[in-house]
């Protein structure tokens, strides 16, 4: 369900739409004379927000080279990850 608060709520009851957001990890849209303005949240969730969306561009980096035949075997994978990483 999503939350919605008017501005004047940022100025009046900050420490209320803090709590709120750490309490249920969504965002909270803000609205000023009746339209949307902007959307808050908790620093926790976004931070996890910006990592689902770095594990999507790598999964779409990758589907790309697998489009491309930009592919290795298994073992030479882990052969040259083993030459740099261990």
């Amino acid at each position: 369900m999503a939350l919605i608060r008017p501005c004047a709520d940022l100025r009046n009851n900050y420490n209320e739409i803090s709590k709120l957001c750490h309490a249920t990890n969504e965002p909270i849209y803000i609205t000023k004379n009746g339209y949307g303005d902007m959307v808050i949240m908790s620093i926790e969730n976004f931070e996890g927000l910006i990592r689902r969306l770095q594990r999507y561009q790598e999964i779409e980096i990758s589907e790309k080279q697998i489009t491309e035949g930009k592919v290795k075997d298994a073992k030479s994978a882990l052969t040259l990850m083993g030459e740099k990483y261990f």
